[in-house]
């Protein structure tokens, strides 16, 4: 959400970070709408203090036995009490389009994003790793002869429908694997403080961290108004909302590993071979809850998190950081981490770490108390993948392939297998 002082303060600087994005200015039609709210409630307050005026008339009135201006009076405060409420009323429902048009509005890009129109116009900042060397063609991880006959996508769409996947045996154990090593490393080495939160969350929660109202369609609904959480960032960052937080009490540093469940809406055929885009998929997320001076060095923290683990996986990834048409509504700054997947030879994204600064706080009025006594400040938010489990589970399956079907394990995942470090091409670990 931004800031309508900030908009009043400086109406062009509002409207070129919306230029950024590709959107038309809109300081106009915003502050057209917030004179007219506070001009309402400017002659509510008036019409107020005329009828408390009034009101304290009629007792004298009706003392002096003065009939006529007794009955005047009563008259002239029941008018405008009527007035103010009908007022009111009229300067409420302003107060909703306003707070309605800003929530529709996505974040200020910070200055430092480059422009651009969409995903080609990011711009590369780190590559590691060696891509590895294979001395046949790789195939894609369903084809994988070891892993085939436990990645069962025929049985899933049975049950479920289309986009969902029945993962069993050693498939389902590695998968379990990186979930667990990738919540271990975050926990007893990145000092974050595991969450188990629910999935199922309210409006309110969706509204805050700017899910809704404009990406309703992309998440699922239940039919009593529940919300299937599309990533875990939804209840670990709503865990700040209407809260005044001591600033001692920052960072706040969370991870979680959730189901998540998105429609996937307007992306009809795209990548509906095997895994990589799902409807329910599981993802270990990282929330930052920080001072406004802070966050800055926060995302560079996360992001070295998420590609840590990539690092100790040994997967070959690079960073880049999104252009202005590329980046999430709520993003002020995203950097995506993208792995190399040898079956289609490319890099996938794999993490997104964003910082919206304070445009969530603001939506879930999160604040903290500064330790010098003054005001209370809102507080800067962020997230980020740590990682993508069913992703993550694709690139090292990919990666790690043998001509014969088999697949070589990262040694990280050996304690969280029985100390097995390969999957067998007949699917078993060994």
């Amino acid at each position: 959400m931004h800031d309508i002082r900030a908009i009043r303060e400086n109406p062009d600087r509002f409207d070129a970070a919306l230029a950024r994005r590709g959107d038309a200015p809109m300081s106009a039609a915003v502050l057209e709408l917030d004179a007219a709210r506070r001009a309402k409630i400017g002659a509510a307050e008036a019409a107020q203090a005329e009828q408390n005026k009034a009101s304290k008339s009629v007792g004298a009135a009706k003392a002096s036995g003065d009939d006529a201006e007794f009955e005047r009076l009563r008259a002239l405060v029941a008018d405008k009490k009527a007035e103010v409420a009908q007022m009111q009323t009229e300067a409420k429902a302003l107060d909703a389009q306003l707070t309605d048009m800003l929530a529709r509005l996505p974040n200020s890009p910070a200055e430092d994003v480059p422009q651009g129109a969409d995903e080609n116009d990011n711009v590369e900042v780190r590559v590691w790793g060696d891509k590895p060397d294979f001395d046949f063609d790789p195939v894609e991880h369903f084809e994988i002869r070891g892993v085939a006959a436990s990645m069962d996508f025929e049985t899933a769409a049975k049950i479920s429908g289309s986009r969902f996947v029945v993962l069993s045996g050693a498939v389902a154990r590695i998968h379990r694997a990186l979930a667990q090593f990738m919540i271990d490393t975050h926990v007893d080495e990145n000092g974050l403080t595991e969450v188990n939160p629910p999935v199922l969350v309210t409006d309110a929660a969706m509204y805050g961290t700017d899910k809704l109202p404009k990406f309703g369609e992309e998440s699922y609904r239940t039919e009593e108004g529940m919300w299937l959480v599309p990533t875990s960032e939804v209840p670990l960052t709503y865990i700040a909302a209407d809260h005044v937080i001591e600033e001692s009490y920052l960072p706040r540093r969370y991870t979680a590993h959730t189901l998540c469940f998105r429609s996937e809406a307007g992306s009809a055929g795209r990548d509906t071979a095997g895994m990589l885009r799902q409807h329910q998929f599981e993802k270990v997320e990282m929330v930052s809850i920080t001072h406004p001076d802070e966050s800055e060095a926060e995302q560079q923290r996360m992001l070295r998190c998420a590609e840590d683990i990539l690092e100790r996986l040994g997967i070959a990834y690079r960073t880049v950081i999104l252009c202005t048409g590329d980046m999430g509504f709520g993003a002020r700054r995203t950097f995506d981490i993208e792995a190399w997947v040898p079956g289609q030879q490319t890099y996938r994204e794999i993490s997104s770490v964003s910082t919206t600064g304070d445009f969530q706080a603001r939506r879930m009025n999160a604040r903290f108390k500064p330790a010098d006594g003054g005001k209370p400040q809102f507080v800067h938010t962020l997230n980020g993948s740590g990682l993508a489990v069913g992703r993550c589970l694709i690139a090292v399956l990919e990666n790690g392939q043998r001509a014969d079907g088999s697949v070589v394990l990262p040694e990280v995942l050996g304690r969280y297998l029985g100390g097995k470090t390969a999957l067998g091409a007949d699917g078993v670990l060994v």
